[in-house]
């Protein structure tokens, strides 16, 4: 985890770089956030096939190059940001995934182990587009614990930083992560 000066620093250097359009911001923000990034997409890769070829190193320079394109975002704080980080990533891997599975024409399926809490066994594991199609359906039906899902589980965050991002309680980011988990159980398994 970061301290508590280097999470103040970019906060400060993502208000720059919304607010008075500062180009050396990103630049500056790289160095700050590029190892839990890393971690991040470590922690994505863990669950996916063994055979994945994409590497965490790829996957945050990838996500970092889009990110740098967000243009019209307004940075709220270092939680938005790894939010919007952690949506980019899994559209990413989704893409991926999808590639892979077209190359061999809808054979096998690309597998992510989904959190303990939500799959009743360790070998249990979700199809990442099937996780993806599932988001997008719990959007249309809420898309508050459609964001809680992506922030806690691509994102990494913690019900606190998500209450931040969403300003909501943590209490009530507990209550939506849990009824979310159920509704896609129900849906992916």
């Amino acid at each position: 985890m970061i301290s508590s000066p280097a999470r103040e620093d970019v906060t400060r250097l993502l208000i720059d770089w919304s607010g008075d359009g500062k180009r050396e911001a990103p630049a500056g923000l790289m160095p700050l956030v590029y190892e839990e990034l890393r971690q991040l997409a470590r922690t994505y890769l863990q669950r996916e096939r063994p055979d994945h070829t994409l590497q965490a190193t790829g996957l945050v320079h990838e996500a970092y190059l889009r990110l740098v394109d967000q243009n019209t975002t307004t940075w709220q704080n270092r939680a938005h940001f790894f939010g919007v980080a952690a949506q980019i990533m899994r559209r990413i891997l989704v893409d991926y995934a999808r590639s892979h599975r077209a190359e061999k024409r809808g054979g096998g399926w690309d597998k992510l182990a989904f959190d303990e809490a939500l799959a009743p066994a360790a070998e249990r594991s979700i199809d990442l587009v099937a996780l993806d199609e599932a988001l997008k359906d719990l959007l249309a039906v809420d898309p508050r614990q459609s964001q809680i899902v992506e922030l806690r589980y691509f994102g990494g965050l913690t019900n606190e930083e998500i209450g931040e991002v969403l300003d909501i309680s943590p209490r009530t980011v507990k209550r939506e992560w849990r009824m979310a988990k159920a509704w896609l159980r129900r849906e992916i398994m």
